[in-house]
Order: structure tokens, then C-alpha cells, then sequence
């Protein structure tokens, strides 16, 4: 059985609860838009319903947020080499966090659908080296990015697919 610290519990619930915290300020955004522009715009037939997306949003921010978890608590008593390994993989989290975190806003709050698209290609290449830094550190870690990655390439054609109809 694994021992989790008081600390490492906190900092597991921390790092669960900020990108969920993330999707909350995403779905300000996308509530306000649903059932008004979103609903007025062409998509595709194969377009999910609304409903399915935030449970899927909040299974992905969880995984992420365990993700990132193991990749921190890996930090705790290793060399230098592999500090600055852990340091790089949490920056490039952070950076594919603020794409997901600029997303809807771009997306439902400013309704641009063509900077959308450029703003979820980057996030999709920064998820592919976010997976790539967390498995070099902790291959769950990695491993669990790979529902995620899957979600926003859909999420990504449907994006280009939205746009081109919409243009």
C-alpha cells in the first residue's frame, strides 16, 4: 500500500481542482452560448450534443489533474537531472493549460471561430509534448494524457469542421 502524505494529499487535490477550475471559467463562456449563437451556427451531423461535453471535460481535468500530481510528486528526492526533467514537463503542462484556458473564450465568448482553430492546434501540439515530458518522468502520468489528446483532436476536426461551414 502507498503512504500519501498530508501534504501530497493537498497538492493532489490542488492540482485536480485547478484545471477544473479552468473548465469553470471555460463553461462561463460556453453556457452563455449554447442555446444562442452555438445553436444558430451550422455543425456537422456527427456533432456531439451539448450535454455530453462536460462530463467529458470533467473525467479529462481529472485525469490531468492526477496526472500532473505524479509528475510533481516525482520531484520529491531526486537528482538535479531529474528536477529540471519534472520543471520542464510542468512547464509545458502549464503552457497546453493556458491554450485549454484561452479556447472558449476565443471560441463562445468571442465567437471567432478561425482563432479558435489556431488557439487548439497549439494546444493539441503542446498536449503531444506535455504526454511526451510526463512519461519521460512517469509513464502513468503520460498515460493518462492519452484520453485527453484523443478528446481535443476530435475536438480540433470538429473545430475545422465548424469553421468551413461557417465561413
Amino acid at each position: 500500500m502507498v503512504r500519501v502524505s498530508r501534504q501530497d494529499a493537498l497538492a493532489l487535490v490542488l492540482s485536480i481542482m485547478l484545471p477544473i477550475a479552468v473548465g469553470a471559467v471555460g463553461a462561463i463562456f460556453t453556457s452563455e452560448a449554447i442555446p444562442t449563437w452555438y445553436a444558430a451556427i451550422e455543425k456537422p451531423a456527427w456533432n456531439p450534443p451539448p450535454w455530453l461535453f462536460g462530463p467529458v471535460w470533467t473525467f479529462l481535468y481529472i485525469t490531468m489533474g492526477f496526472s500532473v500530481w505524479l509528475v510533481w510528486r516525482a520531484d520529491r528526492g531526486q537528482i538535479v537531472a531529474g528536477e529540471h526533467r519534472v520543471r520542464t514537463a510542468l512547464l509545458v503542462y502549464a503552457a497546453q493549460l493556458g491554450a485549454n484556458a484561452a479556447w472558449s473564450p476565443i471560441f463562445f465568448g468571442a465567437k471567432r471561430i478561425d482563432i479558435a482553430l489556431a488557439v487548439i492546434a497549439v494546444l493539441l501540439a503542446l498536449i503531444v509534448a506535455t504526454i511526451r515530458r510526463f512519461y519521460q518522468v512517469n509513464r502513468l502520468a503520460g498515460l493518462l494524457l492519452a484520453p485527453y489528446l484523443a478528446w481535443v483532436t476530435f475536438a480540433t476536426v470538429l473545430n475545422a469542421t465548424i469553421w468551413q461551414l461557417n465561413r
